[in-house]
């Protein structure tokens, strides 16, 4: 069960650290807002619990990051639209922060930068010298680096987001996407997500792919 009030302590100091020395509305409501948005029904993986650690991954690999907070803001924007039958939910994830962060007193330079790191996890493919953009996209793939058991629960959870997806069109799909992955040079950009998670992430991928293919053999 996720510590509601320990994140709405975790996005007013990232928010307060946007904000610099300049003041704003209190953050509690725009918290709340962005906290239910997370607990939406439709959601099974894309829940609290993926917010929480997407922003643990963040605070390991902060010492990277340009702007953390910055990042951490763009944490909570990056899944906050989130429909499994629709394919712009980052353009309109990165839209809301675009209106939502400038009401709550954050800088413009600093909203434009949330909303560009949001639409960069459309592709998780930063720039090399896009340090933010690194730290983002390497939080948020870390699931695929989990233990078995974990990455398990991961992909189960996924397949329930896709329930209304049927079986032999969600394993293509899906393993058109595990493909992808696997063909990228590299999964992670920081050093630390290279040296402590791409051979774990490259393990599960490659052997949720072969699941997925002997359950296409068993059928035909």
């Amino acid at each position: 069960m996720a510590d509601l009030d320990a994140l709405r302590s975790r996005w007013t100091r990232a928010l307060e650290g946007a904000r610099g020395a300049s003041a704003g509305p209190d953050p509690a409501p725009y918290a709340d807002n962005l906290l239910a948005r997370w607990q939406e029904p439709q959601r099974r993986y894309h829940t609290l619990a993926h917010l929480t650690a997407v922003l643990d991954h963040i605070d390991v690999l902060e010492k990277y990051a340009d702007d953390p907070d910055v990042v951490r803001l763009a944490a909570w924007f990056h899944d906050a639209v989130y429909l499994p039958d629709r394919s712009e939910n980052e353009e309109r994830s990165a839209r809301l922060a675009e209106r939502a962060l400038p009401e709550a007193g954050a800088p413009e330079e600093k909203t434009a930068e949330v909303a560009r790191l949001v639409r960069l996890t459309v592709t998780h493919d930063p720039a090399d010298d896009d340090r933010d953009g690194q730290v983002l996209c390497d939080a948020d793939l870390a699931v695929l680096a989990s233990p078995p058991s974990a990455y398990a629960v991961y992909t189960t959870a996924v397949r329930e987001e896709y329930h209304f997806v049927p079986n032999d069109a969600f394993r293509e799909g899906r393993s058109q996407i595990l493909r992808q992955l696997l063909d990228l040079p590299r999964l992670f950009r920081t050093p630390y997500g290279q040296a402590e998670w791409e051979a774990t992430a490259r393990y599960n991928l490659a052997a949720e792919l072969e699941m997925l293919s002997l359950g296409e053999s068993g059928e035909s």
